[in-house]
């Protein structure tokens, strides 16, 4: 190839590159401490984690603070207790230099989630049995100022016995679930679940600890 092609070809991908990483988002660094394990409760029992408070920080705030929109949809699950479920995902975050994926989901009353899915735009029937809906971009933009009921936090790196009981401590439980293997570390006073799978996959879920039972609940019922 002739020298001066192949100069301007290498010119213009160090362009590309510099330009890609020009519009990737900075890790968050506002001074706020967000690593997984550093929980806390308010002085009213909501928990306090990534520096988030659950059941009062809005979507849109956890936006802001990610540099993300992440993907905002609406569940519905037949038959169960509560039907309709509204979460946003967030792919490939860091926080304090950890890399994760990010799920957030939204404390909507159901009536207001039922009007939203009949409002739907698309529908998509999943393996599961449950349905995800496209919301109408009114019903998304409402959503924003929805407060987050719960996060499931799923590390890219691999956790074990050690690692997990130097960073969280040792749970009040343990239990196994009986088809899949998954074992949980169960935190109820700080609200935290650990599931961890037997090549060490992980996925942590932080809810209030006054909703703990009610996560609790399906793993008891599967031993």
């Amino acid at each position: 190839m002739d020298r001066k092609i192949l100069l301007s070809l290498l010119g213009a991908a160090l362009l590309s590159f510099v330009a890609v990483l020009l519009l990737m988002p900075e890790p968050v660094d506002d001074g706020v401490d967000r690593r997984p394990w550093q929980v806390s409760l308010d002085a009213s029992g909501h928990s306090l984690v990534f520096g988030f408070v659950l059941g009062r920080t809005s979507l849109a705030e956890v936006r802001q603070v990610l540099q993300e929109e992440g993907e905002l949809n609406l569940f519905h699950h037949p038959g169960a207790a509560l039907p309709f479920g509204a979460e946003a995902y967030f792919e490939q975050i860091e926080l304090e230099r950890l890399r994760a994926d990010m799920v957030v989901t939204l404390a909507v009353d159901q009536a207001e989630l039922s009007g939203m899915y009949d409002r739907g735009l698309r529908i998509s029937q999943l393996g599961s049995g449950a349905k995800k809906v496209k919301l109408d971009p009114a019903d998304a933009a409402t959503l924003a100022a929805a407060p987050i009921r719960d996060i499931s936090y799923l590390p890219k790196v691999k956790l074990d016995d050690s690692l997990i009981e130097q960073r969280f401590g040792r749970p009040v439980k343990k239990l196994t679930e009986a088809k899949t293997g998954v074992l949980h570390w169960l935190y109820p006073e700080r609200g935290i679940d650990i599931g961890r799978d037997t090549k060490g996959h992980a996925v942590i879920q932080y809810v209030n600890p006054s909703d703990f039972d009610a996560l609790v609940i399906p793993l008891l019922e599967s031993q």
